[in-house]
């Protein structure tokens, strides 16, 4: 039997990992000294990976997160931020979404907040982790027209079942309505499930105020600071300092010419 028909039975059943490996298999005679088992071992295993990697681009779009690139290996540990590093690896290991933990990043705007939630939430999706991103401000908007057109029940059960949900921008727009009691029955769903993100420009010493619902801040925060991991993030805002550096080169470079 010639190699054709399983190739074409491979493609037929979308075994792709498989099929690229069976075919580089053939390729190559330094296989032929191998036994079947271990042959046999090196194609499930190559499946095993591409699926893997399927998962991980089809989640990586589900997420909505915006900057695909982010890295914890990229943090800028520049003094001037007091970014605490040990904190940082601690975190990388994700040990705070086993234990259903949360993690609350302040610091005023560029700072790199967001950056650092979406390493995080990247690291996530690597190791198979279901994440979502959101602003704030868009998740309250969504949860009012929800409420509006009869969607709400299934609008918490689709934000109940992420393992890791990324609040971003928490505190950047006042809070109107019910937007109080809105984001505490997305955070009570969550409490000792899933673990959340939050970053904020706001202090956590100034959220009880802004929520501006005393027996909701109180709820909200009993479940949300009390069980966090605190990152505070200082030092110029790393915007300004990537225009700068940018423009410096193509200052140099008109110069230059």
């Amino acid at each position: 039997m010639n190699h054709t028909p399983i190739i074409n039975k491979l493609t037929e059943l979308g075994y792709k990992g498989f099929k690229e490996a069976y075919m580089h298999q053939i390729e190559d005679v330094n296989y032929d000294s191998m036994s079947f088992n271990e042959r046999l071992y090196q194609l499930l295993d190559a499946q095993d990976i591409s699926l893997a990697n399927k998962r991980i681009t089809m989640n990586h779009r589900l997420s909505k997160i915006k900057d695909k690139q982010a890295s914890l290996d990229a943090v800028d540990y520049d003094a001037r931020r007091k970014i605490n590093k040990t904190r940082i690896l601690s975190l990388a290991s994700l040990g705070f979404i086993h234990a259903k933990q949360n993690v609350i990043i302040t610091g005023k705007t560029g700072t790199g907040k967001s950056y650092v939630a979406q390493a995080l939430a990247n690291r996530a999706i690597y190791d198979s982790y279901r994440v979502y991103y959101v602003r704030t401000p868009s998740l309250l908007e969504e949860i009012r027209l929800s409420r509006i057109d009869g969607t709400y029940t299934n609008l918490l059960k689709k934000y109940s079942r992420f393992q890791l949900l990324i609040l971003d921008d928490f505190g950047v727009a006042p809070m109107v309505d019910d937007d109080a009691t809105n984001l505490f029955e997305i955070i009570e769903d969550r409490t000792e499930i899933n673990s959340t993100i939050i970053t904020s420009q706001l202090p956590v010493s100034e959220w009880y105020n802004y929520l501006n619902n005393n027996t909701i801040a109180d709820a909200i925060l009993d479940r949300i600071v009390h069980s966090s991991h605190r990152v505070e993030l200082s030092g110029p805002s790393m915007r300004k300092m990537k225009s700068t550096i940018e423009n410096g080169i193509s200052l140099e470079k008109i110069q230059e010419k």
